[in-house]
């Protein structure tokens, strides 16, 4: 409830033309006075109502109205109860349930307002409420419903139906029914036609359905209606990229930054594409962003140690490097650690548990803990994420310590064990052996463009090599096409990425998806072909078919966004020509 909404309150009744003593009446001079701002005049009329009867319920709601005008949220709750305790009343269930929401407790304000509703169903402003409450408890499909009630009850309430309409809107869209959401939005935005709200949710949903050329006008209608909706601007920019604009997605996100300079999301947005484009000494110093927003890795701990970001002596410092994102990036960005350790620093290492096999005696590390063992540390100075290390060493394109390989040898040992078994699986050596890798991690937020469904991989498997599976997590339905192909799958005996290194030493050729084995083959100076999607991570660039990080990687990319079928069609021609070499 806001002030004025509190002080209408008190028009129910006008002011007594002379004091009484009753506690009724007590009560309602009380709201004349709160209606007139005399908020102590009013809690004294509380006061002397309470004196006479200390279970007066309207004086117990007055007092909490007194309490949320004072700004004392707390206060106001427990006067709202004690007054329900007396007597439940519609507007008392209405101020609570406003009050709690406004301490974010919905759950609790949720249960209020269903009261509410419960007392006088036909109350379209108590299901406003309800389903307002419910969504901000993430309680979509019940907010729905509730938002189909309003609906019903005010059928002719253009403000009432456009609300409906939006809010299912919103809510069809975060349960991924984009059709349904699409029809909502249209229907607002015909009730209101000059709220930028239905626009951008237009926008928004379309991208979802990969829709993006029907998004920009509906982003630009947005923009013209509201210049500074700067969510819209983001919006676009989304489907720009993903329409492979990438200039253009960089002009809106620079424009959107001079108007919110703090904003680290549009920061990291940009920094993203910069990098992209090979622009490393912008792209590197808008990507430490990520630090003052809410995507901060959440793993990363919060050391009171200072951050060290290549402007702090190192030489007898100890360092600790602390892995920040993903297995691929600490693969990555540890070829950086042997720097560091020239400068004159003792480095600390912590790295994932599966990682550790692999990295326990990497030069230039005093001492690799594993994450398992990572909560009691040994002293250090200074902390440095792994992904920050290319901004700390002002890393340009012409820059990139790109010798490899750069990761230890496999043991010898492993290498001979993993070489049996694929003699004892395929026998002829002469035959060309093809690792593979289709799926990377299905959490990751770009995985249903850069995984490749395996029933499409298989088209690349009939010709006469080899082929090896080095994809650990299987899909739904990859176990029976597996079992049904000529690939051999030992992946049951990688135990970690040390073993994995070993089998990838056994094999002439890798082909993988963006994902953390073409990091491992790429470090380990393994012949690798990558698979990319039409608009690929940071790290791939644009428009080459090389890796300016790792020189015996080649870059396959999609012409066309979400089309396997020829990036497919021309690694299998490529393979066709080097098994024809072979023989």
């Amino acid at each position: 409830m806001n002030r004025q909404e509190r002080r209408a309150a008190a028009r129910k009744s006008g002011i007594p033309k002379s004091p009484a003593s009753a506690p009724g009446s007590l009560y309602e001079l009380g709201l004349a006075h709160l209606r007139n701002g005399r908020l102590i005049d009013a809690q004294v009329c509380c006061q002397q109502a309470l004196a006479l009867d200390p279970a007066h319920a309207d004086s117990f709601f007055l007092m909490g109205l007194l309490a949320l005008e004072a700004g004392n949220c707390d206060h106001a709750v427990n006067w709202f109860v004690r007054a329900l305790g007396q007597i439940v009343k519609l507007e008392y269930l209405v101020a609570l349930g406003t009050v709690l929401r406004r301490l974010q407790r919905f759950d609790e304000a949720s249960k209020a307002f269903d009261k509410a509703v419960q007392l006088k169903p036909d109350s379209p402003q108590a299901w406003k409420s309800l389903a307002d409450a419910l969504g901000n408890a993430g309680r979509t499909e019940e907010s729905l419903v509730a938002w189909e009630q309003v609906l019903k009850l005010d059928a002719s309430d253009k403000e009432a139906a456009y609300q409906c309409f939006e809010k299912r809107g919103h809510l069809l869209h975060g349960l991924k029914r984009f059709e349904e959401a699409i029809e909502n939005h249209l229907k607002a935005h015909a009730l209101d036609p000059t709220n930028p709200i239905p626009c951008n949710n237009m926008g928004a949903s379309l991208q979802s359905l990969r829709r993006d050329e029907e998004a920009l006008p509906w982003l630009d209608r947005v923009t013209a209606l509201k210049p500074d909706f700067h969510t819209a601007s983001r919006n676009k920019a989304v489907s720009l990229i993903a329409l492979g604009r990438f200039d253009e997605a960089i002009a809106v996100l620079r424009h959107v930054r001079t108007h919110e300079p703090d904003n680290a999301e549009v920061e990291w947005d940009l920094s993203l594409l910069l990098l992209m484009a090979g622009d490393f000494e912008a792209g590197w110093t808008a990507r430490e962003a990520r630090w003052r927003s809410r995507m901060r890795p959440a793993s990363y701990p919060h050391f009171s140690q200072a951050m060290s970001l290549g402007d702090t002596e190192l030489a007898g410092k100890t360092v600790l490097i602390q892995e920040d994102e993903g297995l691929g990036d600490t693969l990555q960005f540890v070829r950086y650690v042997p720097m560091l350790a020239a400068r004159g620093a003792r480095v600390i290492l912590v790295v994932r548990d599966q990682l550790y096999p692999l990295l326990s005696d990497y030069p230039g590390v005093a001492e690799c803990i594993p994450q398992k063992s990572a909560g009691s540390l040994p002293p250090f100075d200074l902390h440095c994420p792994v992904c920050s290390l290319p901004f700390a060493f002002g890393t340009r394109l012409d820059t990139i310590p790109a010798a490899i390989p750069y990761l230890p040898a496999p043991s010898a040992d492993l290498v001979r064990a993993w070489q049996d078994r694929l003699d004892r699986q395929i026998g002829d050596r002469e035959k060309l052996r093809v690792g593979l890798v289709w799926a990377g991690n299905p959490q990751h937020d770009n995985d249903h463009n850069r995984s490749i469904p395996l029933q499409t991989l298989l088209r690349i498997t009939d010709q006469a090599a080899a082929f090896v599976s080095l994809q650990k997590d299987l899909r739904t339905g990859d176990d029976t096409l597996l079992a049904q192909s000529r690939i051999i799958d030992l992946t049951s005996q990688l135990r970690d990425f040390a073993e994995t290194a070993a089998l990838l030493s056994c094999l002439d050729l890798v082909i993988t998806v963006d994902t953390s084995v073409a990091h491992l083959a790429g470090a380990l100076g393994r012949p690798t072909w990558v698979l990319l999607p039409f608009v690929p991570d940071y790290r791939w660039l644009l428009n080459r078919e090389d890796s300016p990080w790792y020189p015996t990687l080649r870059l396959f990319r999609q012409r066309e966004r979400g089309d396997w079928k020829p990036v497919i069609e021309r690694a299998g021609s490529e393979l066709a020509g080097r098994i024809a070499a072979r023989r």
